[in-house]
C-alpha cells in the first residue's frame, strides 16, 4: 500500500541567495529542514539542465538533456572546498532579492567559475577522474559542444563548418586539441555541479524527503543532444528542423504553443532500441526519486507543425509507438517511478497507456470548476488514488491571483458551492490546499507560492510568452512559523505526515 504524502513545488532558482539566483548551497539545505519540520516528504523541482539566455533561461529549453546547470552551483560551497576565497566573491553586484536577472548572474558567476577552475587545475582529484570516466558517454561531447559554441560565438551548430557540423572524426579531434582548456573547464563545472547535487540529495534522503525531478519530452535543436544524434530527429540535409513540436490551441493559448523543438523520428529510435531515451531515463533516475515527464501525451501522439509556421494552429497529430517504447523501459528498469504530465487534450489512447503501465497523472485544482461536475477529472470527488494533485503548477497563476483576476463568475460560484461557503482572497489558497490534502490522491504537491498565499507577482511562467518568466524568488522573511505550522497540522489531519524522527 502506498503511503499518503505531501510536499512543495519550488525550483532551485527560487531559493534565496546573495548571488542573484537560488542554488544548491546552504539555502537549499535550510529548505529541506523546513520541509522536514513541516512533515512534508516531497520536494518537486523543475529541470536542472543548463539554461540559455537565447531561450529566455527556460529550464525546459536546454543545451543538454544530461548536463547540470552551472548557474545552480553554490559559491559558498566552492569557498568551503577551497576553490575560491572570500575576496574572490567581491564585489557582489546588487542583485534583486525577489527576482533572478539571468544575464548579470551569468556574468558574475562566469568570473567566479574561472577562478575556481584555475585553482582546481593545480590539484589531483581522483573523484574528478572517476566522474569523467563514468559520464564520458555524454560529458565528452557536451563539453566539446559548449566549447565550440563559444569558439563560434554562439552560432547554431548547424551553421558551423560542415566537417564539425557533421561530426567528422578528424575534425573533432582537431577541435578537442584546439579547445582543450575550455573543454576541461566545462567538465570541471559538471563535476562540481553533480558533486554538490548528490550531496544535497543525500541530505534529503536523511530527512525523509523524496525529490520529484522533471524532464522535458523534447530536446532543443541547438543542443548537444541533436548535434550528437541528428538521425533520431526530423532534420533536413542541412540539419535544420523539418517539423517542430508544440500543442494545439488550449486553455493557455488560442493559437496553441509553438515550442520549436525538432520532433523525434520514432522509427530511428525504435531501430536503436530507444537507446537515447534509455540513457536519459537512467541518468535521471540517478538524480531523482521520481520523474515527472513533461507533455507525456507526446509519447502516444504528438502535435507536429511545419517549421515555416508562425504559430501552432496548423499542425497534425502523429502517432508514436508508446506501448513498445514503455515496454522497453519497463524491461530495462525494475522500478520506473514516472509521473505523467497529462494536462490538456487527453484522449482515451493516452489514458490507456497510463493505466497499462500504472503511471500516475496530474490533477490541478485550478481547472476543477468548469464543465460537468460528474466528469471533470480535476474535481476531488473524481480522483483516483494513483495521481498527484496540485493546487496549480509552474505554468499557472498563483491560487490567489487566479481567484482575484482570472476565475469567471461561474467558476467562483461553483467553487463556493463545492466548498459549502464563500471564501476570501486571504484564505482561498488554504481551502484549495485542504481539498487536495483530504482527497484520495496518494501525493499532494503545492507550489510554495500557494503555501504563502502570494499574488500574481509570484507567478513562475506564462506559457506562450517569452519575457519575464522563471525569475520569481521567495524572500527569507516570507517563511514564517505560523504558516508552516498550519501546513503541518493540515498534513497530519489528513494522514500525510512524514515521520520527523527520520534522520
Amino acid at each position: 500500500m502506498n503511503q499518503r504524502k505531501s510536499g512543495i513545488l519550488l525550483h532551485i532558482t527560487s531559493l534565496p541567495s546573495q548571488f542573484g539566483i537560488g542554488d544548491i548551497g546552504p539555502a537549499a539545505y535550510r529548505f529541506v529542514d523546513l520541509l522536514w519540520e513541516a512533515k512534508q516528504t516531497i520536494w518537486q523541482i523543475l529541470p536542472l539542465n543548463p539554461t540559455d539566455l537565447a531561450c529566455c533561461s527556460s529550464p525546459y529549453h536546454s543545451t543538454s538533456s544530461f548536463a547540470g546547470n552551472p548557474l545552480l552551483i553554490s559559491p559558498e560551497l566552492l569557498m568551503r572546498d577551497g576553490l575560491i576565497t572570500p575576496s574572490d566573491l567581491e564585489p557582489i553586484p546588487c542583485f534583486r532579492p525577489e527576482r533572478v536577472d539571468f544575464s548579470p548572474v551569468l556574468s558574475y558567476k562566469h568570473i567566479l567559475f574561472q577562478k575556481a577552475f584555475e585553482r582546481f587545475g593545480n590539484r589531483f582529484d581522483q573523484d574528478y577522474g572517476n566522474f569523467c570516466k563514468e559520464n564520458s558517454y555524454w560529458l565528452d561531447d557536451f563539453a566539446l559542444f559548449m566549447s565550440l559554441k563559444g569558439h563560434y560565438q554562439g552560432r547554431l551548430w548547424n551553421e558551423w563548418p560542415k566537417e564539425i557540423r557533421d561530426r567528422r572524426p578528424e575534425a573533432l579531434r582537431e577541435a578537442e586539441t584546439l579547445l582543450r582548456a575550455p573543454v576541461e573547464r566545462e567538465k570541471f563545472l559538471q563535476f562540481i555541479f553533480f558533486r554538490q547535487w548528490h550531496s544535497l540529495r543525500k541530505y534529503c534522503r536523511e530527512k525523509g524527503v523524496e525529490i520529484i525531478g522533471d524532464i522535458p519530452i523534447y530536446a532543443v535543436h541547438d543542443s548537444a543532444d541533436v548535434w550528437i544524434h541528428p538521425n533520431v530527429f526530423n532534420l533536413d540535409e542541412e540539419k535544420r528542423p523539418l517539423t517542430v513540436a508544440g500543442v494545439p490551441p488550449d486553455y493557455f493559448s488560442k493559437t496553441g504553443q509553438l515550442w520549436g523543438n525538432p520532433v523525434y523520428r520514432w522509427d530511428e529510435l525504435k531501430n536503436s532500441g530507444y537507446d537515447w531515451w534509455l540513457r536519459k531515463i537512467g541518468h535521471s533516475m540517478n538524480l531523482y526519486d521520481s520523474i515527472r515527464i513533461d507533455h507525456f501525451r507526446g509519447f502516444v501522439a504528438f502535435w507536429e507543425v511545419p517549421c515555416c509556421e508562425k504559430n501552432a494552429v496548423n499542425g497534425t497529430w502523429v502517432k508514436a509507438p508508446a506501448i513498445d517504447f514503455f515496454e522497453k523501459l519497463v524491461s530495462r528498469f525494475k522500478v520506473l517511478p514516472l509521473i505523467a504530465e497529462d494536462l490538456g487534450i487527453i484522449t482515451p489512447d493516452v489514458q490507456e497507456v497510463m493505466e497499462r503501465f500504472g503511471f500516475p497523472g496530474m490533477k490541478v485544482l485550478l481547472f476543477a470548476f468548469t464543465g460537468d461536475p460528474g466528469a471533470n477529472p480535476y474535481l476531488p470527488h473524481n480522483f483516483v488514488p494513483n495521481c498527484v494533485v496540485y493546487t496549480g503548477t509552474h505554468d499557472n497563476n498563483t491560487a490567489r491571483a487566479w481567484f482575484e483576476h482570472e476565475a469567471s463568475e461561474e467558476e467562483l460560484r461553483r467553487l463556493f458551492q463545492y466548498l459549502g461557503k464563500e471564501v476570501s482572497p486571504d484564505e482561498i489558497h488554504w481551502d484549495l490546499i485542504r481539498l487536495a490534502m483530504m482527497s484520495v490522491a496518494e501525493k499532494v504537491v503545492v507550489p510554495l507560492q500557494d503555501v504563502l498565499g502570494l499574488g500574481p507577482e509570484a507567478r513562475m511562467n506564462r506559457p506562450a510568452t517569452r519575457e519575464g518568466n522563471w525569475q520569481w524568488r521567495f524572500l527569507p522573511e516570507q517563511i514564517v512559523i505560523p504558516v508552516f505550522r498550519r501546513l503541518m497540522e493540515m498534513t497530519e489531519a489528513y494522514g500525510r505526515a512524514g515521520k520527523k524522527n527520520v534522520q
